[in-house]
Formats: structure tokens, C-alpha cells, sequence
């Protein structure tokens, strides 16, 4: 498991403590894609790997996929959260699953860098797109999979790109980058990623990409 520095709490903290237990209520919004998704990750999983999920919610996608491999430590900012995901884990009764509250700033090196990192949904909330997919590559091991699920706002709701920063100031929005798509791909083969699966279930839907360290 990587070390995690404890810094004070994330700016968007409060605000997905607000809404954690309604999350965690909230059915998912495209059940069918969802399972699509991690039927596909499945397929990129191996018993033995050591897997990071940062931004993990209440902790379902983690827990999905526990049982298919050695490890998973999920992360993410909000206390409240990762409280809810702890339970999910404990009625579950995995034991090689782990919930810590955490930017993916404050994750230090693992001794043994990760197989698989998943951020599914995170990576347009995160502060710098660029400098998180830059250090989630140096979380990884040579040969290692970045597997996302990221809606290129830009694309679909540039309008938030006005709204979304008046939003936080008033603490009823979190952070929300707009970026469009070609944008983002150029982001993560200049993190040094090589893209091996895009998946979208419409034009201008979210993305779902399995990017490999070269």
C-alpha cells in the first residue's frame, strides 16, 4: 500500500460529505454501462495484482472487482465517504480491501508500485489533470494499467466552464474542469501512457480508457 501524508482536509471535502449518504443511496445513472465497464475491467485484472483506485466513492467499483485480485486500496478526499465504504467492507467481509481518506496528492510511493490504478469519474474534479495522470504514472510499475472513466465537459457542457467556479465559491459545486477530448488524450500520452481501449456508449458520453506506462 502506498504511505499517505495526512494533510488538512481537501477544499471539495465538505462538500461530498454533504452528499455522501445521498450517494451512496443514488442508483447508478446508466446501470447498463456500468456493468459493461467492469465486466471490462475484469478482463485486465489478475489475481496477483496490487490495485489503487483513487476518488473511490463509497467504495462499490472497488469492491466489485476485490475478489479478483490480491489487493485494492481506495482512496478519496471526503471522510464521509470512505466512513461508508468501510461499512460496505466490513458487511462484505473484504479483508484484502482497504479505505483511506486521501487527495491523490498526498499519496506517497508504494515500496512496490501498483499493477492496475483505477479513477473512475475523478479525473476532470482533480486540481491539475495533467500533473495527476503524470503522477499516477509514477505510481505504477513498468507495463502497468491506468484504467479511467472521465466526461469531457467540454465537449458536452462547456457552459459549466462559467457556471462551475461561481458554483464552488457559494460551496454548492465542487471543482469541475472542462476540457475537451482531444485534450485529454493529449494529456495522457504526454504523461507517457499508451491508450489501449476507448469505450464510449454514445458520442460525447464518458470516456472509459485503458491507457498502459510505457
Amino acid at each position: 500500500m502506498s504511505t499517505i501524508t495526512m494533510n488538512p482536509p481537501h477544499a471539495d471535502a465538505r462538500f461530498w460529505n454533504l452528499i455522501a449518504a445521498r450517494y451512496a443511496r443514488k442508483a447508478v445513472p446508466d446501470q447498463a454501462a456500468y456493468e459493461t465497464k467492469l465486466r471490462k475491467t475484469n478482463g485486465y485484472l489478475n489475481i496477483t495484482d496490487r490495485v489503487l483506485e483513487i476518488g473511490c466513492g463509497t467504495g462499490s467499483t472497488a469492491l466489485h472487482h476485490a475478489s479478483r485480485v490480491a489487493s485494492v486500496l481506495g482512496t478519496d478526499i471526503s471522510p464521509r465517504m470512505i466512513d461508508i465504504a468501510r461499512e460496505k467492507a466490513r458487511a462484505a467481509g473484504a479483508d484484502n480491501v482497504a479505505f483511506e481518506v486521501s487527495s491523490v496528492e498526498d499519496l506517497e510511493s508504494a515500496p512496490t508500485p501498483y499493477d492496475v490504478i483505477m479513477a473512475h469519474s475523478i479525473l476532470h474534479l482533480v486540481e491539475d489533470v495533467p500533473a495527476t495522470l503524470q503522477r499516477l504514472y509514477g505510481l505504477l510499475k513498468p507495463g502497468g494499467l491506468l484504467i479511467s472513466n472521465t466526461q469531457c465537459i467540454g465537449d458536452s457542457a462547456r457552459w459549466l466552464g462559467w457556471v462551475a467556479p461561481m458554483g464552488r465559491h457559494l460551496g454548492v459545486l465542487p471543482r469541475v474542469n472542462v476540457f475537451q477530448e482531444a485534450t485529454f488524450f493529449a494529456w495522457i500520452e504526454d504523461a507517457g501512457f499508451a491508450v489501449e481501449e476507448v469505450w464510449q456508449t454514445k458520442p460525447k458520453a464518458s470516456h472509459y480508457v485503458v491507457a498502459r506506462t510505457v
